[in-house]
């Protein structure tokens, strides 16, 4: 999206891009969102897509594909080994990372699982700005820990703070002293922390993280799957990057890098993953796992339509032009939504716009699961499907008690490229509504809870009939309109 002014005035993101395929989208009435919702446990994960009308559970997988995309899909070489389209997808690898070595897999969490099962042995410990839900699951699988070392700022939820998602070097050698550097089995940054906002690290810190790395002879591994939000921000934030390219700041990013991976359902806009590493020893070490999980090395569990897809895909994300559209839909939700007194995490990060339900929710207690409450009360109220990003997103401790997130957010993804403004602005509406009504939110309660991963499709229910109350209410407000 380029930077346009208008002469009336105002600063409405314009979209850099046309719509030449559309899908259609059904907004069923308030009762059947109230049914919906009910029958899919108050999660919603298990809501039929059918009774969605905006999607905004996840940008993973969801992302429009461009016309070249498309078009690049119908040259696919199904050969299942020496595949021409694996060899394309391994040199635009080589061509943006400056990595040798690059090993395929379906998904980023396949990468996490391969990755955890290669480096991690039981006691030791993955350093992190901050975790993700799946990658703390891999690690903690492997007898493995994690430790959060994000900066302080990072958990304020109201900040002007650019880079919200650094680590705190001095927490990270502080943790190397205490333990010594054998236990930890790496440091992993991830670009763009979802749980806490899409908050991105700057160049600088991960500059200093590497140093602190080198300095005890220790692996840095990348997530890289938010990556494009990321080199948005440190060349639109910090001052030093300002006249590179966005290709130039990735390169250097990859050089501090022992190890990236990134799920391509978020970084390529397509639906795959992989690892790459100048190591040839840590290749070694990984491609036997690939083997074992994923499938041979020339595919690693991706059709290879979708592996041409990726090949463009990454390219264009060395486009400005691309990668700005997310973050300038997001940050023009947080500022409408701000105006009305809307409690959300600022600045506004990558992903999605996030709404901070210990402030919008306060009477409901974290044992109650807020983010999860409100998420079920915004589809009631407007048909959004949003995703909890709180307590229900953490797993119990060892001797069953419930571990109570730092934050509780619920997340409203932008897929990008996805959605018109005036769909945002039908969002930010039934926002507002819910906000001044409020008062009718209560919380959840589990009636069938999964050991791991629950916030996948553990099923609750409401702690009293308030959604019956809400949806009565909005029926009351809005008449005959949906």
């Amino acid at each position: 999206m380029s930077k346009v002014k208008f002469y009336q005035g105002g600063n409405v993101p314009l979209e850099m891009h046309k719509v030449r395929i559309v899908q259609k989208l059904n907004l069923p009435p308030v009762e059947r969102r109230l049914e919906a919702i009910q029958e899919a446990g108050n999660n919603t994960f298990l809501l039929k897509n059918r009774d969605v009308f905006m999607d905004m559970l996840t940008d993973s997988g969801v992302n429009a594909m461009s016309d070249n995309q498309l078009a690049a899909m119908m040259q696919a070489d199904d050969s299942y080994a020496g595949s021409e389209t694996f060899t394309k997808l391994e040199n635009k690898i080589q061509e943006i990372f400056d990595k040798k070595f690059f090993l395929p897999a379906h998904q980023g969490r396949a990468c996490e699982n391969i990755l955890a099962q290669a480096l991690v042995k039981p006691g030791t410990i993955v350093a992190t700005n901050y975790h993700f839900t799946t990658t703390k699951a891999h690690i903690t699988l492997q007898s493995g820990s994690v430790e959060e070392l994000i900066i302080d700022e990072g958990l304020n939820i109201n900040s002007t703070h650019p880079f919200k998602g650094n680590m705190d070097v001095d927490k990270l050698k502080a943790l190397v002293e205490k333990h010594g550097a054998e236990k930890i089995a790496f440091v992993r940054l991830e670009a763009g922390t979802n749980l806490i906002g899409g908050q991105p690290f700057s160049l600088e810190n991960m500059k200093e993280v590497y140093k602190v790395c080198r300095d005890f002879g220790i692996i840095l591994i990348l997530d890289a799957s938010l990556l494009a939000d990321n080199l948005y921000f440190i060349k639109e934030r910090e001052d030093a990057y300002k006249n590179l390219s966005i290709r130039e700041i990735t390169r250097i990013m990859s050089e501090l890098s022992d190890i990236i991976y990134f799920s391509a359902r978020k970084l390529g806009c397509a639906r795959g993953g992989g690892i790459c590493t100048n190591s040839e020893d840590i290749y070694m070490k990984l491609r036997e796992y690939i083997t074992l999980y994923e499938g041979f090395l020339t595919y690693g569990g991706m059709s290879v339509r979708e592996m041409e897809a990726i090949t463009v895909g990454l390219e264009e994300t060395m486009d400005e032009n691309m990668i700005n559209q997310g973050p300038q839909f997001i940050a023009y939700m947080v500022e409408k939504l701000k105006e009305k007194g809307i409690p959300v995490v600022t600045p506004a990060g990558g992903l999605g716009c996030h709404i901070d339900a210990m402030q919008f929710v306060s009477n409901i207690p974290q044992s109650q699961y807020p983010a999860g409450a409100l998420a079920a009360a915004l589809y009631i109220a407007s048909g959004v499907r949003g995703m909890e990003r709180g307590t229900l997103s953490e797993q119990r401790d060892e001797n069953g008690n419930e571990t109570f997130a730092n934050v509780e957010l619920l997340r409203l993804a932008m897929p990008r490229r996805v959605f018109t403004l005036s769909q945002v602005d039908y969002a930010i509406d039934r926002i507002v509504w819910l906000y001044e009504n409020r008062q009718l939110i209560e919380g959840l309660t589990f009636v069938e809870e999964p050991k791991v991963l629950r916030f996948f499709f553990g099923k609750l229910k409401a702690v009293s009939d308030w959604q019956r109350k809400l949806a009565a209410k909005f029926r009351a407000d809005f008449g005959d309109s949906l």
